[in-house]
Protein backbone atom coordinates (compact mmCIF):
# COMPACT_ATOMS: atom_id res chain seq x y z
CA UNK A 1 0.00 0.00 0.00
CA UNK A 2 1.48 3.37 -0.83
CA UNK A 3 -0.62 6.80 -0.19
CA UNK A 4 -0.34 9.89 -1.55
CA UNK A 5 2.08 12.23 0.53
CA UNK A 6 0.51 15.20 2.51
CA UNK A 7 1.58 18.76 0.96
CA UNK A 8 1.52 21.45 3.78
CA UNK A 9 -0.64 24.51 3.13
CA UNK A 10 2.08 27.44 2.54
CA UNK A 11 1.72 30.23 5.32
CA UNK A 12 0.56 32.65 1.75
CA UNK A 13 -2.42 30.13 1.50
CA UNK A 14 -3.48 30.17 4.81
CA UNK A 15 -3.07 34.32 4.63
CA UNK A 16 -5.52 34.19 1.20
CA UNK A 17 -8.27 32.01 2.97
CA UNK A 18 -8.80 34.01 6.12
CA UNK A 19 -8.60 37.43 3.22
CA UNK A 20 -11.08 35.80 1.89
CA UNK A 21 -13.12 35.04 4.92
CA UNK A 22 -12.80 38.30 5.81
CA UNK A 23 -13.55 39.84 2.45
CA UNK A 24 -17.26 38.12 2.73
CA UNK A 25 -17.98 39.11 6.64
CA UNK A 26 -16.92 42.82 5.11
CA UNK A 27 -19.19 42.83 1.17
CA UNK A 28 -22.16 41.37 3.97
CA UNK A 29 -21.99 43.88 6.30
CA UNK A 30 -21.62 46.67 3.87
CA UNK A 31 -25.08 45.82 2.48
CA UNK A 32 -26.56 47.05 5.52
CA UNK A 33 -24.10 49.71 6.67
CA UNK A 34 -22.45 52.20 4.36
CA UNK A 35 -21.60 50.46 1.65
CA UNK A 36 -19.24 52.77 -0.34
CA UNK A 37 -16.85 52.63 2.48
CA UNK A 38 -17.01 48.46 3.15
CA UNK A 39 -17.22 46.48 -0.23
CA UNK A 40 -14.66 48.23 -1.95
CA UNK A 41 -12.33 47.20 0.55
CA UNK A 42 -13.51 44.24 0.36
CA UNK A 43 -13.21 43.52 -3.44
CA UNK A 44 -9.69 44.56 -2.72
CA UNK A 45 -9.54 41.69 -0.16
CA UNK A 46 -10.84 39.32 -2.43
CA UNK A 47 -8.73 40.18 -5.13
CA UNK A 48 -5.39 39.91 -2.93
CA UNK A 49 -6.48 36.47 -1.77
CA UNK A 50 -7.15 35.50 -5.69
CA UNK A 51 -3.77 36.66 -6.18
CA UNK A 52 -2.58 34.46 -3.71
CA UNK A 53 -4.20 31.72 -4.56
CA UNK A 54 -3.08 28.10 -3.26
CA UNK A 55 -6.02 25.73 -1.70
CA UNK A 56 -8.96 28.87 -1.14
CA UNK A 57 -8.70 29.74 -4.50
CA UNK A 58 -12.26 28.55 -4.87
CA UNK A 59 -13.24 30.56 -2.30
CA UNK A 60 -11.24 33.77 -2.85
CA UNK A 61 -13.38 33.49 -6.07
CA UNK A 62 -16.58 33.33 -4.34
CA UNK A 63 -15.46 36.69 -1.89
CA UNK A 64 -14.98 38.52 -5.40
CA UNK A 65 -18.40 37.37 -6.69
CA UNK A 66 -20.05 38.18 -3.35
CA UNK A 67 -18.58 41.42 -3.00
CA UNK A 68 -19.90 42.44 -6.93
CA UNK A 69 -23.02 41.45 -5.95
CA UNK A 70 -23.21 42.94 -2.25
CA UNK A 71 -21.86 46.02 -3.91
CA UNK A 72 -25.03 46.55 -6.17
CA UNK A 73 -27.16 45.10 -3.74
CA UNK A 74 -26.34 47.99 -0.87
CA UNK A 75 -26.00 50.73 -3.41
CA UNK A 76 -29.65 50.17 -3.94
CA UNK A 77 -31.19 49.55 -0.69
CA UNK A 78 -29.02 52.79 0.26
CA UNK A 79 -30.67 54.44 -2.21
CA UNK A 80 -34.04 53.18 -1.35
CA UNK A 81 -34.02 53.37 2.05
CA UNK A 82 -32.41 57.27 1.85
CA UNK A 83 -29.39 55.66 3.70
CA UNK A 84 -26.36 57.74 3.30
CA UNK A 85 -23.75 56.12 0.87
CA UNK A 86 -20.53 57.18 2.61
Amino acid sequence: MSSAPYERARPAETIAGFLAAASIFASVTGVAYRPLRLVPLAIVLALIATGIGGRAARLATWAVAIGAVSFAVGMAVAVITSNPLW
